[in-house]
This record gives structure tokens, C-alpha cells and sequence, in this order.
């Protein structure tokens, strides 16, 4: 009998801390909605680069029984395939303080 429950080293869990999303803000709910939005920037200018980079294998048939297999658009698919979320990369940056943000509502109480 084998066992096909081993672990195979790929550990991609990782548990965070939520004193340290809430450290810059004090309200964890305020540093969810600036991750938020961080990672849609992120997978926004992705988007755009890997669309960018593919529109270059772009053929001017639209026929669809002449599909080509070109090594290099597979390779930059993989390559975009196998980069982090754009939620995992906006945390970091958000945990590294690498995001700037501000909340207008509290500065206008500030005055």
C-alpha cells in the first residue's frame, strides 16, 4: 500500500500575522482595502505586459485550423504562470512598507 499524501517540499501556505497587516493603520480592515487595491494594480499592469508581449505572436488569419504552437509564447505563459499572485506581491509590499497610502478622512480630522 502506498501512500500518495507525501509532501512534496512545495510549501506555498504561509500564515500571517495580523498585528503586522494592521501596524501601519491600526484597523485591519483599512490595510485589507490598501492590499486591495494595491494587487489590482498589480494584476492590471500584468495583464497589460503579458498582453503587450502576446500580441506580438498575434497572426493576422482568423483562421481557426491554422493554430501555430510558437515555443517562446509558450515559455512567457509559463513564465506569468509561475509568478506569485498580484495578492501575495501586494502584501509583501504592504508588510515591507513599500505602498503609500492615505486616508483623507483622517487627515481632514487632523485639521
Amino acid at each position: 500500500m502506498s501512500n500518495n499524501n507525501k509532501p512534496t517540499g512545495a510549501n506555498t501556505t504561509v500564515t500571517r500575522d495580523l498585528r503586522q497587516l494592521d501596524a501601519n493603520t491600526d484597523n485591519i480592515y483599512e490595510s485589507l482595502v490598501i492590499i486591495s487595491k494595491r494587487a489590482n494594480q498589480i494584476a492590471s499592469n500584468l495583464k497589460e505586459e503579458l498582453h503587450a508581449k502576446l500580441a506580438e505572436f498575434a497572426s493576422s488569419n482568423d483562421n481557426l485550423e491554422e493554430v501555430f504552437e510558437n515555443r517562446e509564447q509558450i515559455e512567457i505563459s509559463k513564465h506569468y504562470e509561475r509568478m506569485p499572485k498580484a495578492s501575495l506581491i501586494a502584501i509583501d509590499e504592504f508588510i515591507h512598507d513599500k505602498v503609500y497610502h492615505r486616508n483623507p478622512s483622517k487627515e481632514k480630522k487632523n485639521f
